[in-house]
């Protein structure tokens, strides 16, 4: 059960880290943007580690303090969600 979890969140954290990139590359090039709304979705469902990263690593929307804060916030639940199922599958529970 905890691989299904942690395939889900890998699979979320991949897609929002490209959305990143391919959102940055579009603001760059003055193309179509990805809608934020997309990307708050994805991060919310779990993909909130690759949004964070993505942000960082792109410098991509960083003087948003709300998305500063917001993918920070979402990283660090999906972390915990994910040491905590961790650990419950490791002692047994599962």
């Amino acid at each position: 059960m905890f691989l299904i979890i942690a395939a889900y969140f890998a699979i979320l954290t991949i897609m929002a880290f490209i959305m990143m990139k391919v959102d940055k590359h579009q603001a760059q090039r003055r193309g179509q943007r990805i809608p934020e709304k997309n990307l708050w979705t994805v991060a919310i469902f779990g993909g909130g580690i690759g949004a964070y990263l993505g942000m960082m690593a792109f410098r991509h929307k960083t003087k948003h303090t709300n998305f500063r804060v917001g993918f920070l916030m979402l990283a660090m639940l999906d972390a915990a969600i994910l040491i905590w199922c961790y650990l419950k599958f490791f002692n047994g529970w599962a």
